[in-house]
């Protein structure tokens, strides 16, 4: 994924329209931090049509940790645009993430990234 943070995601499926997902990345703000990040997604078909493909809108919650000089903890709130190629176990995804820390102290903060994932 490259945008804030810019890292690896993954996602694994568990029925048709739910995932987890996760990314391992670098955050540019603050200085250089390391983020993790976990959701669990839920995925809505047709409302988009393509000729080729499938294009769910996706939208989920989540938790961050982001170790930089503090550690910080929030919530992350999910949605995004994930382009399912056809016949090839390949997508493309395009997602913003309002983000609320709780700790060190509660903020608020945005994320926001594009993406290629493959599937094993």
């Amino acid at each position: 994924m490259l945008g804030e943070p810019t890292g690896i995601s993954l996602k694994n499926w568990t029925s048709q329209i739910n995932a987890w997902d996760a990314g391992i990345a670098w955050g540019f703000g603050n200085h250089g931090a390391f983020h993790l990040h976990g959701d669990y997604l839920w995925h809505r078909y047709g409302l988009i049509r393509v000729d080729k493909g499938r294009l769910p809108l996706y939208y989920g919650v989540g938790a961050r940790f982001l170790f930089a000089n503090e550690t910080h903890f929030g919530v992350r709130g999910v949605i995004g645009l994930d382009y399912q190629v056809s016949g090839i176990p390949l997508d493309v995804f395009l997602e913003l993430v309002p983000i609320f820390d709780l700790a060190p102290r509660t903020e608020f903060n945005f994320n926001g990234a594009i993406g290629v994932r493959y599937f094993f």
